[in-house]
Parts: C-alpha cells; structure tokens; sequence
C-alpha cells in the first residue's frame, strides 16, 4: 500500500526578482521521495494558482506549496484555509512576510527541508472587506504605497523604497474611527496596520507582538510625526520596538471597522484594492494548516543588530564590522533621511 502523501508545487514564474528554474531543479535533488510523491504546476494568470489550490485540495492532496512572493502566498492560502490540505511555502518573493514570520527558511535548499520534515501548524487568517488576508492588511500610506507600486513598470524591494520614499514626501495623513469592542476611538493616522503576523516582510515588524494562533489581531497606529521621529522610527520598525514608540498607538480586537471620510485604497498582503468607506476587518481562529519549523529559540541580538537589519532589508551591507564604523553609517543613514524628508 502506497502511504506517500501527495504534494503539488504551484510556481508563479514572474513573482520576487529572480527566476525559478533553479527551485524546481532543487525540488528533484533534495524533496524526500521516500514521503512524497510530487508534481509541479506554473501560474499562467492571477487567480490561478487559487484554482490550482482549489483543485488540489478538492482531490484530497495533502499540501500545495507556494513558489513565490506573497501575493502567491495569499492566492495560495485563500483556496487551502477551512480544508485539511497544508499550505508549504517556498519562500522567494520581495517581502516575504509570512515566511519569515514562520521562521521558515529564505534558501531554498533549507525551506525544502522544512517540507521534508512536515510538521504541520495550524494557523489564523484575517478578512478585511471580504478579502483574507495571512500577514497584514490596512488603510493609508502603506496601502496608497502598495497601489504605486502595483502601477510601477519594475518589480522588487528597491522600487518598493523608491516609491515609499518619494510619497512619504506629499502625503497627507487622513482621520480615521476604529470602531471595536470597547467603542469608538477617532485617531488621525498616517497608516493603520492590522496585523495577523508581526511584520510587512524584510523583517520590517509593524506589530512586534503579533501571534498566528492566538485568534487576535494587533492593530498598529501610526499618528502624524516629524522629520525628526523617522529615524527612530524606521529603525525601531526593524528591532521590533515600534510599538514603544510615542507616535505608535495599539490595541488587540477579533474585529474591528474602520471608517473613513471617502472611499479608497486598503490592502490586503500587499496587493492594493479599492473600498469603501467603512472596512470591516475581522479575524478568523485556527483556519489554514501550514509546513512550518519548530519555532527556534531567540537570540540575544548583538549590538548595533538594528544596523545589519536595516543594511540587509536596503541590499547593503557595512563594508567591516568595526563598531566605528557601523556608528558612523548609522548617523549618515540618519542624515539622508533627514535632508531628503526636509524638503517637503
């Protein structure tokens, strides 16, 4: 009796910022065939790979792994939740948000090794205004960011950085009501984030305490500032210390409504859509079954950590280690982000 589980690869050839072919040879090297037996299927068009999913899970396969950014993720995971097929993914997207959340390994190599050893965890997932979502969704900058990009003729993290910084320079913070389930709060914000995982992606965490499986959602707010507070706050944003910054306010809640004063964009893992005035976002217990690694244990970060995380997610690296050094690119990061915000 043949007691392999079956597992189908769902690739999107043109998601992150570099091609796939070496995944999928990897796939045939290192996928232990002694407990799968395997095929592979590419995207051809958007919503296909959630018609793939669809399909697999229907069949009773076992898991669909996703080979992509996040956007294949959510395609992916909105077809799987409320099934007993697991989502796997193999993580190659611009973001990454959940991947890395679940610790599960950017080298391709070590994340196929996660499918091997296929513990499988049982997550939350978000809806806002219909939509599921796995990691983040929300309303304001980071939502008008995500419609530019969207537009934007080039994909990858350095668009995304062009696009941020240039619209940070004209934006216009909008006041919003959160309605919960104390009541109602009225904030004008800059952007706000609800939040299933902790962070957007490139460990850029914008709700540090945020938990997959504890049926919550965190709520991040992130009122009108200064050009003087975006240096601490774009760092504490990689060290996992926003939410202790005077201009971050939060709160927990399994739903939520936003309102606003007029329709516009919100999104949803990234992608961008348009909604109306009032959003309801709600969160959804234990709904999508995932290949995840045992979570390892935290390290005590090194000093400076905050320097490399903010070098990795800008494609830099300080050129030594010297504790000098990495203070003297930390102030001239400060310095770039000051003069270039003072020209607003």
């Amino acid at each position: 009796m043949d007691t392999k589980k079956r597992i189908i690869f769902v690739v999107n050839p043109i998601s992150g910022t570099h091609g796939k072919e070496f995944i999928l040879k990897l796939i045939g090297q290192e996928l232990d065939a002694s407990k799968y037996d395997y095929s592979i299927r590419k995207t051809e068009y958007a919503g296909h790979a959630s018609e793939i999913a669809a399909q697999a899970a229907a069949e009773g396969t076992d898991i669909v792994v996703a080979i992509g950014g996040d956007g294949t993720i959510n395609e992916i995971g909105r077809a799987l939740i409320h099934t007993d097929t697991a989502m796997g993914i193999i993580p190659c997207g611009s973001g990454n948000g959940l991947a890395r959340h679940l610790h599960i390994p950017m080298e391709p190599r070590a994340a196929i090794n996660v499918l091997n050893a296929g513990l499988v965890k049982t997550i939350d997932y978000g809806i806002i205004d219909k939509h599921p979502f796995f990691c983040t969704c929300g309303v304001g900058f980071d939502a008008f960011v995500s419609l530019k990009f969207a537009d934007s003729g080039k994909r990858g993290l350095l668009t995304y950085l062009e696009n941020t910084l240039h619209e940070s320079l004209t934006y216009q913070p909008e006041t919003y009501e959160i309605e919960n389930s104390e009541g109602t709060v009225r904030y004008k914000a800059f952007l706000i984030a609800c939040a299933n995982a902790s962070q957007y992606g490139n460990n850029a965490y914008i709700a540090p305490q945020a938990s997959l499986t504890d049926g919550m959602m965190d709520i991040t707010i992130l009122e009108p500032f200064t050009v003087l507070d975006v240096p601490s706050l774009s760092f504490q944003l990689f060290n996992r210390t926003l939410d202790q910054n005077s201009r971050i306010k939060t709160m927990k809640d399994k739903r939520i409504v936003i309102h606003r004063a007029q329709e516009g964009v919100f999104h949803f893992d990234g992608d961008p859509m348009m909604g109306g005035k009032d959003l309801e976002v709600r969160i959804i217990h234990q709904g999508l079954h995932v290949i995840a690694p045992i979570r390892p244990k935290r390290m005590p970060s090194p000093p400076l950590n905050i320097l490399q995380h903010f070098t990795d997610f800008i494609g830099r690296r300080p050129l030594t280690s010297t504790i000098a050094q990495k203070h003297k690119q930390l102030l001239l990061l400060n310095q770039h982000i000051l003069r270039r915000l003072s020209k607003k």
